[in-house]
């Protein structure tokens, strides 16, 4: 077919697509199919615990069954690979795609895992900027996931602008603030930077709001707190949560293992774990990018271990499972099945819910083991309900007012 070149037609300036660069176009937006949601983590101020935020979202991710990748794009002060304890990790290409670093199954990418000396400074202007954002968005092989976390560095700028463009849609902006006025000022311009992509803001996060007594374990006021929900009112976008300063979140993150794997119990923890929940019903209810099978992506099924009809405190001592169907679009309850559970041995009850298609147990105890086979199966846990009717809890779960005790379990 021939090629219009008249002056007269818009066309003749067109420069046409090779058959190379159509075969890298569709390859890279094949690639970016494979990635069910992703979560960009802002914050117009530097110093408010983003990256940390980051790291323990992406991790209390991983715990639910979730399969996860993190891509750091602080490319001046890349903090991921230390939090991650894999400072000494140098990516390998394969195919002509970097294959990402690996922490017990989270996929990590940074641009310090491509320095020769991590205490070199990076001194690079815009433009070459946006080409390392595009190379570790475009060729690195992520795999299936179903949450990519990507840390951005403080600002409005090149960085978080670039990781935009490249990917073409994402879910929605994560935004960081703590709770003085100096940090809201510039986390507001985080908010606006977002309106103006056309980034949907998922929420926003207060971050050392108060302080965890090393003693009695009860959050101190010591600056300020609430001035992050005041914002997110103001602004009029969801408000996340609060997370309190703790002095084992600067441990842990030092010594290279996310708070929320360390932690289990932690105030900080339960905290992060409420923040997921949220973000994973946003996500999964939203119209997907990339669409799943109807029966997987439209359709969540809730467990529940029953004694007398109302929750059991513990999942292995219940007579009966409540099974409830609620769509992800509506938020609405479609029906309710009761099983009789098999015999209660250690993996049996996890891998059997799985057979039946539940994606969430609300339970009052569950062990930290029997947690982890869940997560295993892909099955989200939510621990420390009170007793209530199961269709009463999976409704007070979807309005996000569903109130979580102590894990009445810790075996």
């Amino acid at each position: 077919m021939s090629s219009c070149h008249s002056s007269g037609c818009g066309g003749g300036s067109h420069t046409e697509e090779t058959l190379d660069e159509a075969l890298a176009r569709m390859e890279r937006a094949t690639a970016r199919q494979r990635i069910r949601h992703t979560i960009v983590v802002l914050s117009g101020k530097g110093g408010v615990g983003k990256s940390t935020v980051a790291v323990n979202l992406a991790t209390a991710l991983a715990l639910q069954g979730c399969h996860v990748g993190v891509l750091d794009i602080d490319l001046h002060g890349p903090s991921i690979p230390t939090m991650f304890n894999l400072t000494d990790t140098r990516l390998r290409a394969t195919e002509g795609k970097l294959v990402p670093a690996d922490y017990h199954g989270l996929q990590v990418v940074s641009i310090g895992f491509l320095l020769e000396n991590p205490d070199n400074a990076i001194i690079w202007r815009g433009p070459a900027k946006a080409g390392v954002i595009k190379q570790l968005v475009e060729e690195v092989a992520w795999g299936e996931l179903d949450y990519l976390v990507v840390d951005c560095p403080p600002g409005t700028g090149d960085e978080p602008l670039s990781v935009i463009q490249t990917l073409g849609t994402v879910d929605g902006a994560v935004v960081v603030t703590t709770p003085q006025d100096v940090a809201l000022a510039d986390v507001r311009k985080s908010i606006s930077f977002c309106e103006t992509m056309n980034v949907p803001v998922l929420g926003v996060v207060e971050n050392m709001s108060g302080l965890v007594c090393p003693h009695c374990r009860e959050v101190i006021t010591v600056f300020k707190s609430g001035g992050g929900e005041q914002l997110a009112v103001e602004m009029g976008v969801p408000f996340l949560g609060r997370l309190p300063m703790d002095p084992q979140v600067v441990t842990a993150g030092d010594a290279g293992t996310p708070f929320v794997q360390a932690y289990a119990h932690a105030l900080v923890t339960e905290a992060i774990t409420g923040i997921v929940r949220q973000l994973r019903l946003t996500c999964e209810a939203s119209a997907p990018v990339h669409p799943r099978p109807m029966n997987e992506e439209t359709t969540m099924r809730f467990a529940l271990p029953l004694a007398e009809g109302q929750l059991c405190l513990h999942f292995g001592h219940c007579e009966q499972f409540a099974l409830v169907d609620v769509d992800a679009t509506s938020r609405q309850i479609t029906g309710t099945n009761y099983l009789t559970p098999p015999p209660h041995e250690p993996g049996v009850i996890p891998r059997w819910l799985h057979e039946q298609g539940a994606t969430t147990i609300i339970a009052g105890g569950m062990g930290l083991r029997a947690q982890q086979i869940f997560a295993e199966n892909g099955i989200t846990v939510v621990t420390g309900a009170p007793v209530a009717s199961p269709e009463a809890l999976v409704t007070a779960y979807l309005h996000g007012d569903l109130l979580t005790g102590a894990n009445t379990c810790d075996h």
